[in-house]
């Protein structure tokens, strides 16, 4: 029976499949990596190949895929091997985690978005043909199809795409707070109103493509947030990745039985083998064991942890068996509640206050008012003209170019950013960040990164230390793995390196293959070595080890070093005025040691999850615009708790859930950058809305006299519009504030390639 044939089991296959119809089912399965845009296809169409396949959702940035298919035709196990055999292991999550609600909103807003571009477009071409026929004269019947034909593919936008904005707007007057849905569902209804009436009677202007092309423009912007969010919130959803989905329980008579983890309840014997993860929070009954705790308490090395002593779920048994007793088990773990902290911290944060949200609704403010008093003063004057001519106020002064200027210049920030190897996820954290004084670092894996050093090797049998430095690293440039990475650039001064063959990769474990028509295991000492042979002595059991079927035969010393690029990172946000500090779970020895070749003199070691908060909550009070930077999960409350939050590509799904930034090559010189690019935000931001302020000035007393055609006003709003891209354009071109860029640097990633994440 293979790894997933225990999937055939009902009792495991009714927690993770959720039936659609009478023999379809839905499941929400986690991926393992996946290795660039080619590996996302081919597992894509081997997937679909399946039998019964009806749907599949794949998300290569959240590692999460949903299939809905036929059980009857392909079984669960199935599936699943098809997934291993796409080099993509999966995970099946809980049917929980199918959010039907999520991607409902998704789907509907992607069909609004839909609808109103191929409205817009048809609509466009109509106006163009009248547009023309101001100046070359078209027949009077002919220009009547074209307003007629307007009016009907206009209608889908309104009565259908732009629902969320009049919603948006009852909600607005529900709650007295003027916000831009209230000004564009005006907008909308008044100009479609008046365009209808003067299509109906054959007299006055429309202005059809105004309204469809403007829905359009604010759909896209909404349905790029809405998906970024959603995005997002499936990485949060991996609060318990860490966390086996199957664990090995004690009967009663004391054989082992396969169960689900979420099964396991408080009293449970659970047996957990070496190599594996610890599938709930529970206390140890059988021989010492060691353990990495890395992920919960930041600690880098690996602990014993003795009988009576509590195991933790998510922790790896590097050196075991245990026999323990489930105390906490599902979402009552350690992990989970951390979860749930960083969550519900995330959600109490009270933001930095939005200057852009301000001056918005000042705008919408002065538009409405503007467009009051025209029309009271055409009803005292003229009043026929009264309501063309608020139609025509609102036209031209509706915030096209207002409204674009943030979307604008956040896309084309957000492209240069990617190019360095930034995502983000929270666009007003840019504004956050540029008011940043105070930064807390994690020390493992945000400002240390492990090191091997050739030098180091220590030859145990079987080989000098240059033959086992080939060796290893002919099985450690197969993998991407930090440790694996650090080995490499370690034995650099080695010549002509072995190949290795047949390699396979244990995840938490190591590597293993054939070099040089040998068997070798390059990893943990659990994973390399061969049972029954003798431990390796206690100085040396923290390193990488190579061995064969008899035994070591080599092992490589495992140091710290500062990061790549930490260093100057630290000097330039320290030059810009921002102090810096170390939150580390990792003893006070190896968190002074970094300290002092970063010159950092402020440092706190051995902190638990709340006592790095409190580190940070210390600084808010105290005044300080907060960024936090980090990469496990015990770095999760702290990221959720900043101003601005920033974690790396090689962290966990829950820390990336909760950070504003995501340092996708994991260069902390990027965030000097990401600094002066959202000074250039506010800046050019700023530039574009005078300059749509003073279009408006200038084109908004025309518009009340009646002086401004719908070709005339297409044209300005169009020529308004380029000028803002034109200037947004401007922004992470060349040496942006003086920053060169690193090593994590981006080369041939347009602003087409960057997803644009929720503000």
């Amino acid at each position: 029976m293979n790894s997933h044939a225990i999937w055939a089991q009902p009792q495991l296959a009714t927690q993770v499949l959720r039936t659609r119809t009478p023999g379809s089912s839905e499941i929400a399965l986690r991926l393992a990596p996946l290795a660039g845009a080619r590996h996302v296809l081919e597992l894509e169409q081997r997937i679909r190949a399946l039998p019964g396949v009806q749907r599949l959702t794949l998300d290569a940035t959240a590692r999460r895929a949903r299939v809905v298919w036929d059980t009857g035709r392909t079984s669960l196990p199935q599936l699943l091997d098809a997934f291993a055999a796409g080099a993509c292991e999966a995970q099946p999550l809980h049917c929980d985690s199918i959010d039907e609600v999520r991607a409902g909103k998704m789907h509907v807003a992607l069909k609004q978005l839909v609808v109103a571009g191929m409205c817009a477009m048809q609509v466009m071409s109509y106006a163009l043909v009248m547009y023309l026929g101001a100046v070359d004269f078209i027949d009077f019947s002919t220009r009547e199809l074209f307003r007629w034909l307007s009016l009907l593919t206009t209608l889908p936008v309104v009565l259908y795409s732009a629902q969320p904005f009049f919603r948006g707007a009852v909600d607005e007057c529900r709650r007295q707070r003027i916000g831009v849905n209230l000004p564009v569902a005006l907008a909308v209804a008044l100009i479609f109103t008046a365009s209808c009436l003067a299509t109906v009677t054959g007299e006055g202007e429309i202005y059809f493509d105004s309204v469809s092309m403007f829905v359009f423009l604010l759909l896209g912007g909404r349905y790029l947030e809405l998906r970024s969010r959603h995005r997002s919130d499936t990485r949060g959803d991996a609060l318990m990745d860490a966390t086996p989905w199957l664990a090995q329980r004690r009967r009663a008579d004391g054989e082992l039985e396969t169960v689900a983890a979420i099964e396991l309840v408080a009293g449970d014997r659970v047996h957990v083998a070496e190599g594996t993860t610890i599938p709930a929070d529970g206390i140890l009954y059988s021989a010492p064991v060691r353990v990495d705790e890395a992920m919960l308490s930041g600690e880098s090395r690996p602990v014993w942890r003795t009988r009576g002593n509590a195991l933790l779920a998510g922790s790896v048994l590097l050196q075991g068996p245990a026999e323990m007793l489930v105390e906490q088990a599902g979402s009552a773990t350690a992990s989970a509640r951390l979860g749930a902290m960083a969550a519900r911290i995330r959600r109490a944060r009270v933001p930095v206050d939005d200057a852009s949200q301000r001056d918005v609704s000042r705008f919408v403010g002065r538009v409405l008012l503007l467009t009051t008093a025209t029309a009271i003063s055409w009803l005292l004057v003229d009043p026929p003209r009264a309501f063309a001519a608020a139609v025509a106020v609102l036209v031209v002064a509706c915030p096209c170019a207002f409204a674009l200027t943030m979307p604008a210049t956040l896309t084309r920030a957000l492209g240069a950013l990617a190019r360095r190897g930034v995502l983000v996820s929270n666009t007003a954290a840019l504004a956050a960040l540029t008011q940043v004084d105070q930064a807390w670092f994690d020390k493992t894996g945000t400002l240390s990164t492990p090191q091997v050093s050739h030098a180091d090797c220590v030859p145990l049998r079987g080989a000098d230390s240059r033959q086992a430095l080939q060796w290893a690293s002919a099985l450690a440039r197969t993998s991407s793995h930090p440790l694996a990475r650090a080995l490499v650039e370690g034995v650099a001064a080695v010549q002509a390196p072995a190949l290795a063959e047949t390699v396979q990769v244990t995840a938490g474990g190591g590597i293993a293959g054939l070099v040089d028509g040998r068997k070798l295991r390059l990893g943990k000492a659990a994973f390399a070595l061969p049972a029954g042979t003798d431990p390796l002595p206690a100085a040396l059991e923290d390193g990488l080890v190579l061995a064969d079927e008899r035994g070591a035969i080599a092992v490589f010393p495992v140091t710290e070093r500062p990061r790549r690029g930490a260093a100057q990172a630290l000097e330039a946000m320290r030059a810009d005025g921002i102090a810096c500090a170390i939150a580390s779970g990792d003893s006070a020895p190896r968190v002074a040691v970094l300290a002092a070749q970063l010159h950092i003199d402020d440092w706190h070691a051995q902190q638990t999850p709340a006592g790095k908060l409190a580190l940070l909550q210390a600084s808010r009070s105290a005044g300080a615009v907060t960024l936090a930077v980090g990469d496990g999960s015990n770095d999760a409350a702290l990221l959720a708790a900043a101003d601005v939050s920033a974690a790396l590509g090689s962290g966990t799904a829950l820390a990336q859930a909760h950070a504003d930034l995501l340092l996708v090559d994991g260069q902390l010189d990027a965030l000097p950058y990401a600094r002066a690019v959202a000074r250039q935000v506010q800046r050019t931001s700023a530039q574009s809305r005078r300059w749509a302020m003073g279009y408006n000035l200038c084109a908004v007393p025309f518009a009340a006299f009646g002086l401004v055609p719908p070709w005339l006003a297409a044209i300005g709003m169009s020529l308004s519009s380029l000028a803002v891209v034109l200037n947004a354009m401007r922004v992470g071109r060349g040496d942006v504030a003086g920053t060169q860029p690193g090593p994590g640097a981006r080369r041939g990633m347009g602003a087409s390639d960057t997803p644009v994440l929720s503000s």
